[in-house]
Parts: C-alpha cells; sequence; structure tokens
C-alpha cells in the first residue's frame, strides 16, 4: 500500500467522512442510561472478548450476586466462576474487586455527572486497570460527556481514513479524535467506525473493494491525498 504524507484533517475532510458513514449506517441514537458503575463493570469485561461473550458474563454475574457491594466482598473464585464465560477471568475479576474496593462507600459513580468532564475523566482512570478508553465509555455512555471512545476497531478505521497520526498512542489518539468530532457527534462518529471496522475495515482483510468510503480512504489509493 502507498505510504501517505500525514498531515491533519480539514474540518470539511470530517465532515465528508461523517456523511459518509452515515449514509452507510444512518445515525445511531442513545440516551444517557445513567448507570456508570454498570457501564464500567460492563466494559471490563468487553475487553479481549465479543460483545455476547462480555454480556453473558454480565448478566450472569448480576443474577449471582445481589448487588456490586456483594460482588466486592464475595469470594474471588465465586466471581471469576460467573464471568469465566466472558474470557480472561483470573485477571478480569481481580481488576473488578480491586476497582469497587477503591470506589469505597457509598459505591456509586453518579456523582460524576455533575463533575467537570477533566475531573471525573481523572477520577476513572485513576481507578486500577481503568484506561482512557473504558472511562470514555463510562462518561460518554452514562452521562452523555464529550468523548469518544477509542478501542481497535475506531483506532483502525480513523488511521486508514487520516483522521489520526500512524502510529499516535492511545492517548492522542483520543485527544485528537475528541478534538476533530463536532459538538454532538460523539456518539455517532463512534459507533459508525465501530461498525465500520468490525464490518468492513478488518484488521488483516479489509474489504476494500466493496467499501463505501473507498474514494476517501488514502490506503486505497483511490483519491488523492487528503486535504
Amino acid at each position: 500500500m502507498p505510504v501517505i504524507a500525514w498531515k491533519p484533517p480539514s474540518s470539511a475532510r470530517v465532515a465528508r467522512i461523517r456523511a459518509g458513514l452515515r449514509a452507510l449506517y444512518g445515525v445511531p441514537t442513545a440516551k444517557p442510561h445513567g448507570r456508570p458503575l454498570d457501564e464500567l463493570i460492563l466494559t471490563v469485561l468487553s475487553q479481549s472478548t465479543n460483545d455476547r461473550n462480555r454480556d453473558v458474563a454480565f448478566l450472569a454475574l448480576r443474577e449471582r450476586f445481589s448487588d456490586w457491594a456483594a460482588v466486592r466482598d464475595a469470594p474471588l473464585v465465586e466471581v471469576e466462576a460467573a464471568i469465566r464465560p466472558g474470557g480472561i477471568s483470573k485477571v478480569k475479576s481481580v481488576r473488578i474487586q480491586q476497582i469497587l474496593v477503591a470506589i469505597g462507600d457509598p459505591l456509586s459513580l453518579d456523582w460524576l455527572a455533575d463533575e467537570p468532564l477533566q475531573q471525573a475523566r481523572e477520577y476513572l482512570c485513576a481507578l486500577p486497570g481503568v484506561g482512557r478508553k473504558t472511562a470514555a465509555c463510562v462518561l460518554l455512555f452514562s452521562f452523555g460527556m464529550r468523548e469518544v471512545p477509542v478501542d481497535t476497531h475506531v483506532s483502525r478505521v480513523a488511521t486508514r481514513l487520516a483522521l489520526l497520526r500512524p502510529g499516535a498512542p492511545f492517548h492522542e489518539q483520543h485527544d485528537e479524535l475528541l478534538a476533530l468530532t463536532p459538538p454532538g457527534a460523539e456518539l455517532e462518529l463512534h459507533l459508525n467506525m465501530l461498525r465500520h471496522g468490525r464490518r468492513t475495515c478488518h484488521a488483516r482483510a479489509p474489504e476494500c473493494a466493496s467499501c463505501g468510503l473507498a474514494r476517501m480512504c488514502p490506503k486505497v489509493g483511490l483519491s488523492r491525498a487528503p486535504d
């Protein structure tokens, strides 16, 4: 594939890519659900597994224990057994209990809704094993705060479309993608790039010939260098 010299995208290019994604996947909408602790644990369970296994593990955890305090105080082996369908259960069970202990009493993250974005993000990222992507999921999906979670799919799609600098670390990718996202489009851009990464722009064998964004993608070689 050709090597493309990268420069930050113009707002017009971002708008064209956003419109292209909308044409393919529509405009996703979802109201903030207001359950930040649920979202935090769900996102931990999502690591290195698919959505189905994540959801099975989460439901098993909620069915086995009465509340998050019970998960925190349970023998570790019981938590691990409950989330085993989600994979990497030995690591995730330890992490979940460490997070719940670190939050303390009251065992709630509802108060984050009233915090400025930066302070809320810093608090979450200080919890054991919680990084920028996990924090972004909690803030966006729970409260509708201005965050764009960058997972491997979003990172791959945004980098191939020259929205992000090739090889940029994830903290830079989060900052840059958030900066170029129009206010109010955070959920839309995240979900549509996630869908595109899962359905078309695969890591090893991207379906470039049938990609609806091919003419905007420097990697395909069908367009001029990005403006």
